[in-house]
């Protein structure tokens, strides 16, 4: 008895260490993955700064050159506006998409494995599914990236009409 209380005991696995753990812990929270789409959304949108800058310059420049009931300047850059909010959220929707998907193809491809796929047939398995996976990914980024385009698009539009409006 008194020879096993004095053998220090190993420990056979190595505890995760508490940063790491806490690391684990707050990725795998769903307002963290929200918190960090609103991080890289607002980082795109202020690299996009100059360009939407840009474009309400040129909307004002035409509105001071063609008459006050024209709205094709509004239409030209309120498509213009929804194009670019459209790509933003594309881009900041992928940067969250993409280690989502890559956790889901490690593990289908790891089940695949553990189940039993040759080799060769897992090879083939894993092409088949990173093709399907980007291709649904791709079409999912497409039509989101679309419907803030359009939604963004009609937004600016009524803006810049109320605000030309405005001023007359």
């Amino acid at each position: 008895m008194e020879e096993e209380e004095e053998t220090p005991r190993t420990p056979t696995a190595q505890q995760p260490s508490s940063a790491y753990s806490l690391f684990l812990r707050i990725m795998s929270k769903r307002r963290t993955w929200v918190c960090l789409f609103v991080l890289v959304y607002a980082i795109i949108l202020s690299l996009s700064w100059n360009l939407l800058k840009s474009i309400l310059y040129w909307y004002k420049q035409q509105v001071q050159l063609t008459s006050p009931a024209s709205g094709w300047p509004a239409l030209y850059a309120s498509v213009l506006l929804g194009a670019v909010f459209g790509v933003v959220s594309m881009v900041a929707a992928l940067a969250v998409a993409v280690p989502a998907t890559l956790v889901i193809w490690i593990t289908v491809v790891v089940l695949l494995a553990f189940f039993g796929k040759p080799k060769r047939s897992l090879v083939v398995e894993a092409r088949k599914l990173t093709r399907e996976i980007v291709g649904f990914l791709f079409k999912i980024l497409l039509k989101e990236g679309n419907v803030v385009a359009c939604v963004c698009a009609i937004l600016a539009y009524f803006a810049l009409v109320k605000r030309n409006s405005e001023r007359d």
